[in-house]
């Protein structure tokens, strides 16, 4: 079982308790608004969310995170590692990803559990490359990319909201120069 830690928080596999908080979180409109087509998602399409994400871990050897505040234990929302294949122009690929809940934000937070995410994809999964795609226009899930160190790479349509999405892309050559 990979478990991740920063500073502020931990990052780790699912568990049951975990599909209540993270279903409130899918439930956001504000969260949920630049996901897909910006529907939002109850318990029980949470609880299939979680199943799948845990599947990727056993296929892939990666997936999604559960981020937890490792002050008190709160489920803040995910990060983590997982093929995109919504977007099949890209593949093969490597998406890092994440969402938190709006209490969460503006802190930093996605950036160091995104970070984590990258490291562990590139240092411990020897991926070559990683990519994170956002719809046009959300200007904070950029701003965390750039923190990364992702460049834009191209602009497209996701197939399955039909919105503009942006891709990011760095690759393991430009991590290594980066963290050096």
């Amino acid at each position: 079982m990979v478990t991740l830690e920063t500073p502020r928080l931990i990052l780790r596999r699912w568990r049951e308790e975990d599909v209540a908080p993270m279903a409130a979180i899918n439930a956001d409109p504000e969260v949920m608004r630049w996901i897909r087509d910006g529907s939002v998602r109850d318990e029980q399409q949470t609880r299939g969310g979680i199943q799948a994400w845990e599947s990727e871990w056993e296929t892939q050897g990666f997936g999604l995170f559960a981020v937890e505040i490792r002050s008190t234990g709160e489920l803040a929302g995910f990060t983590g590692l997982s093929v995109p294949e919504y977007l099949p122009e890209v593949l093969p690929a490597v998406e890092v990803g994440w969402r938190l809940g709006r209490s969460h934000w503006g802190q930093g937070l996605a950036t160091e559990a995104a970070a984590a995410a990258v490291r562990f994809g590139f240092e411990e999964r020897g991926l070559e490359r990683i990519v994170s795609i956002t719809q046009v226009g959300n200007d904070a899930s950029e701003r965390i990319m750039t923190k990364l160190g992702m460049r834009p790479v191209r602009e497209t349509v996701n197939p399955t909201g039909g919105r503009r999405v942006r891709v990011f892309e760095l690759s393991s050559a430009q991590y290594v120069t980066t963290t050096r």
